[in-house]
This record gives C-alpha cells, structure tokens and sequence, in this order.
C-alpha cells in the first residue's frame, strides 16, 4: 500500500516538472565549461607554488586553482542532481538505477583499468624510468596504490543516485521544501543562496576541521576526499530539490532575477575568495605551512570555502542563464563530447606535461600548450569513440 500511494505521489510530482526531452541550452553550456574547467586546472596544476613538479612555475596559476578546487566539482553535483527526480519518477528506481550504472559505472572500471595507469604512467616514468607499462599496471591493480584520478566523481555520483532512489521510492515529495525555496527563490535568490549557503556551511565545515583539507578515502580505485563527502551531497540534492518540478520557473528561471544579477555574484564572490588568500597567507608565512593547521584556520577557511563555492556558482549560473536564448555558443560544438572529454582527458594532460618537462619555456607558454592540445585531442578521440556502435549509450 506504502508503494503504491508512493507512486502516486511521485507521479503527480513529475507532471509539473519540465519534459524529460527539453534541453536546457544555458544548462548545457554550464555543464561544458565545467569541463573546460577541469581540463584547465589539471593543465596549470604542475605550474603552480603548492604542485610545484615541473622546473617552471608562476604563482599566478595558484590563484587559478584555488578558485577552481573551491567550486568545479560541487557544482558538477549540482547540475547533476537537477534531473535525477524527474528521472526517478519517469523511469522507476530500477530502471533508473540501470540507466546510470551503464553511464557511470561501465565507464568508471573501463577507465579504471585503463585510461588511469596509462595517466600515471608518465608520473611513475619520472621516478623509475626503467619500469615497463605492463609491470606497472600489474602492480597498479594487484598491489597498488590504485589512484582514481578524476574518476572518483562517477562512483560517489553514483552513490548519490543510489541514495536518491532510495529517498524516491519511500518519500516522493521529500524535496518539496528545496523546490517551493526555488519557486520563491525565482523572485528572491538571496533567499535561496542564504539557506543553501548556511546547510552547505554546516554541514561541511565539521568535516574539514576534523578530517583535514588533506586527508581521503581511498579504497583501490574508489576514493574521495573525507571532508567534502558532505559539501558535494549538499550540492547534489540542493540540485534535485530544485529540478524535482517546474525547473524553468524557480531559481533557474530564464526570466528570473539571477538571470539579471550575474555581476552582482561575481562581485560579491571576490569576498570569500580574497579572505581565502589571507588565510593561505597565514597558514604559509605565520604558521609556517604545519602538518595539522589549528581547528580555528579550519573552521574559518571552511566558511570562506563554503561562501565562495556558492556565490560563484550562483554568478555562474546566472551568466548562461541570462544568454540562454542566444542561438549559438562557443561551447555547443563540444556539447555532446563533453562527458567523454572529461574522461579521457587525464592521460592527455599528464603525458603532454610530461613530454614538456625538459622543455626550457615559461610555465605561461607550457599550459597554453598543454591546455590547448588537451582540449584538442581529448576532444578528438572522445568523438572517435562515440562512433563506435553504442557508444553515446555511455559517451
């Protein structure tokens, strides 16, 4: 009986959401400059003062990193989450829960097995350079330790999705409150990011304090940072609630007010990320950069953290929002390869630093290189490979 009233409940939630077929142009756009951010940053981190692996480096790309490790990946949970509800509730759990194991979970042992020992293959060649790919990988996989990379993002995704259709299948209509907070939040977005803002705060700052900025889980391929389990989980159903129903008529309205206000965020973004950059200052030239900071830097960096990662996300969104009408961007050519480009990247980036290793330039040219034929090339095999036949299942 619990079941079926579920169902019903479910079923009504879905007739007020958007049609599953309906892209969302400014959505898509957003998702694929994610993913030219996370090439952008595993190209400057051998560059910069804290991933100092390269003979060349330039304090600016630090400045780069920082921004980015503070916001791309929770906002990656976020858009992600968007259209899980109203995928649940079309679909059903287990077909839900089908759909995203072969989107997630093929692609993350495939790649596991594959694309990751090649990506750090090159980083092992610096350190023993007679060991063969094949001695390697066998160690990799048998003995380890087996580094996921990027790829952690797919399995703890996946744990999301899991959770999520769980929470659908007992309570259909748990994620009201976030989407009645998006309706309002369509004439009031201050309103939404203060809530999200304060549960993101709470809910991450404990973790970062008791575990460390540093510190991860990691179980063969599977791993995840400790104190952003939660930051991301956070993200994630903030996402759903928002995307459960009438996606185009709450916060992330076309015709709303943060379609109107993307400066605004911007400029009030730039707070939390300057106190960030005195708190590294501290951390560096006051207390002298000590393997365990004290529970009141923690604490603080966490809340600047937290802040920043949701005001520029907020200035983000608002940014493709308010062009979602335009007819054309620069980002849509790669729109459908953009998934496989987040993929195959890694290898790409890691060997193109390797091979410029030697290279006596400055760190400057070294990432335009890098960049640019990461962005080439990872684009190009991922296009190789949607053509296999059943590929764009997965890719």
């Amino acid at each position: 009986m619990m079941t079926t009233i579920s169902h019903t409940a479910a079923t009504a939630t879905v007739q007020a959401a958007p049609k599953a077929k309906a892209r969302n142009a400014a959505l898509d756009r957003a998702r694929t400059f994610l993913t030219l951010v996370v090439l952008f940053h595993h190209s400057v981190i051998p560059y910069t003062y804290f991933g100092h692996t390269d003979p060349k480096f330039w304090i600016g790309f630090d400045a780069v990193v920082l921004a980015t490790d503070s916001f791309f990946m929770a906002m990656f949970f976020f858009l992600s989450g968007l259209f899980v509800w109203p995928g649940l509730v079309r679909k059903g759990p287990f077909s839900y829960l089908r759909d995203r194991l072969l989107r997630l979970g093929l692609p993350f042992v495939i790649c596991a097995l594959t694309v990751i020992p090649i990506a750090y293959y090159a980083i092992e060649l610096r350190q023993t350079p007679d060991v063969s790919f094949a001695d390697f990988w066998w160690k990799t996989v048998t003995v380890g330790p087996w580094p996921s990379g990027p790829l952690w993002f797919l399995w703890v995704l996946f744990a999301f999705d899991l959770v999520a259709s769980l929470l659908c299948w007992l309570r259909p209509n748990l994620l009201d409150p976030i989407n009645r907070l998006s309706l309002r939040g369509s004439e009031r977005p201050a309103e939404f990011f203060a809530v999200m803002l304060a549960v993101t705060a709470v809910l991450y700052i404990p973790g970062r304090v008791y575990f460390g900025a540093g510190s991860w889980f990691e179980f063969g391929p599977f791993s995840v940072q400790h104190g952003r389990v939660l930051l991301y989980a956070t993200y994630f159903f903030f996402g759903a609630g928002i995307g459960a129903a009438a996606l185009d008529r709450g916060l992330l309205g076309a015709d709303g007010r943060l379609a109107k206000s993307g400066w605004g965020w911007l400029i009030t973004a730039l707070v939390p990320y300057c106190l960030m950059w005195v708190l590294v200052y501290i951390k560096r030239e006051i207390l002298g950069n000590p393997v365990r900071l004290p529970d009141w830097y923690e604490a603080s960096y966490g809340l600047f953290f937290a802040a920043f990662s949701v005001t520029i996300m907020f200035a983000i969104l608002a940014y493709f929002l308010r062009f979602k009408r335009s007819g054309w961007s620069i980002l849509d050519p790669m729109q459908g390869e953009a998934y496989g480009m987040f993929l195959v990247h890694y290898p790409i980036v890691l060997w193109i630093q390797y091979w410029l290793y030697d290279v006596d330039v400055p760190a400057f040219v070294k990432v335009i290189v890098v960049f640019v034929l990461t962005v080439a090339l990872s684009w190009a095999v991922t296009a190789a490979l949607r053509k296999i036949p059943g590929a764009t299942q997965v890719l």
